[in-house]
């Protein structure tokens, strides 16, 4: 058993070791036991969140992430269509009017794309959509590319054929 401790007095300073648990108890994790009535101190700075803490709904978002998520919208085009840009609106159309607008314009774009696509696959059966279908996914490419080459040195681009369904 270990000698009860004398009521902390804040005069003497701090007591120089932890007292120490009964044999065979479990010590205590956490927080380091002061004595009594001394003043608790809170761990780290109250102002710093822990790791890991997730940033509030609409945070802020860094001009360089803002310029990056823009670029992705585009760019995300070409691979997956108008999926890309919708996320990418989803997420940030609150948190980021940079990143807004460009992803607006990217979704809009890649709709019109899409119906564009589908109509020159139909006029396949009458052979002009065998020329029309390159022509439009080349287009498609190359205006994604040079949207997403603007957006990353934070610029706006207007794409030369857009529609707007996506506001």
């Amino acid at each position: 058993m270990t000698a009860p401790q004398p009521p902390f007095d804040p005069t003497k300073g701090q007591p120089p070791y932890p007292s120490q648990p009964d044999f065979g108890a479990q010590p205590q994790y956490g927080a380091p036991q002061q004595p009594y009535g001394a003043p608790q101190q809170p761990y780290g700075d109250p102002q710093q969140q822990p790791y890991g803490t997730p940033q509030p709904y609409g945070a802020a978002v860094s001009p360089s992430d803002a310029k990056t998520w823009a670029m992705l919208a585009h760019l995300g085009g070409i691979l997956l269509g108008f999926v890309a840009p919708l996320i990418v609106w989803v997420m940030y159309k609150d948190r980021d009017e940079f990143v807004r607008r460009h992803a607006v314009s990217a979704l809009n774009f890649q709709i019109l794309l899409f119906i564009s696509i589908m109509v020159s696959s139909l006029l396949t059966i009458i052979l002009i959509g065998l020329v029309l279908l390159p022509i439009v996914w080349i287009a498609g490419i190359v205006f994604s590319i040079l949207a997403g080459l603007a957006a990353n040195k934070g610029q706006e681009y207007k794409y030369p054929i857009n529609l707007s369904l996506v506001k």
